[in-house]
């Protein structure tokens, strides 16, 4: 049966409706496709400029480490010949021995140092070190650049270092329940294990300032 004028119309007014759907879905789609490109190239600038100034970052603290090294090295390293095991159920409270007397300012609870440091266990084990025997070089210094007071630091290390003075020299012999207590510290330092450390206060370097994460990042899980 052929088709009225009017039935005509109709058809090429659905086929006129679908063909504009179709195209503005396309250019939706084309749309989105490229807002997402625009959105990726974006992202991937700002991770770009956050690795440049990381990587700047750490090259400034390596370089910093590097000429602290060179000017401590041949003070601190001789003191490891400190380390010796002792007797584990002989330590029975905080004791320091001052080896030097700085001659920089006392140390209290709100100074702002560094330190460098060798610590070991009663079987002359050391634990952690400031000095690299590999390159024959000293590590960054710890800093302690909020005070002892708020510093993250056992208590033996907050009460052992009180008194002493900057570019000091001191052995500071820490009780367990001053040190690592009932918990301990890895395989080296069990349960109920007094320390030693021999710790050298340095006046603290110059801060080198740690570029923010981007706000877009944080949740990247950069």
């Amino acid at each position: 049966m052929a088709t009225t004028k009017v039935q005509r119309y109709g058809i090429l007014a659905i086929l006129i409706v679908t063909v504009i759907g179709t195209i503005g879905s396309f250019a939706v789609l084309v749309l989105g496709t490229q807002n997402q490109a625009k959105e990726a190239a974006d992202q991937q600038k700002v991770v770009s400029d956050y690795q440049e100034k990381y990587k700047e970052y750490t090259a400034k603290v390596t370089a910093q480490g590097d000429e602290l090294s060179k000017q401590y090295y041949g003070t601190f390293s001789p003191y490891s010949s400190q380390v010796a095991a002792f007797d584990l159920d002989g330590v029975r409270e905080l004791a320091t021995e001052d080896l030097v007397v700085g001659d920089g300012e006392e140390i209290t609870g709100t100074t702002k140092f560094a330190a460098y440091y060798i610590g070991w266990n009663p079987k002359g084990k050391v634990f952690d070190q400031s000095i690299d025997t590999a390159s024959n070089k000293l590590k960054a210094p710890l800093s302690v650049a909020t005070g002892l007071d708020a510093a993250s630091l056992i208590a033996g290390w907050k009460e052992g270092m009180k008194g002493m003075r900057i570019n000091g020299v001191r052995v500071i012999t820490i009780p367990s329940d001053k040190a690592y207590g009932e918990q301990g510290q890895g395989d080296d330092i069990p349960p109920n294990t007094p320390l030693k450390f021999v710790v050298m206060a340095i006046p603290a370097p110059a801060e080198i300032s740690q570029p923010e994460i981007p706000s877009s990042l944080m949740y990247q899980g950069m």
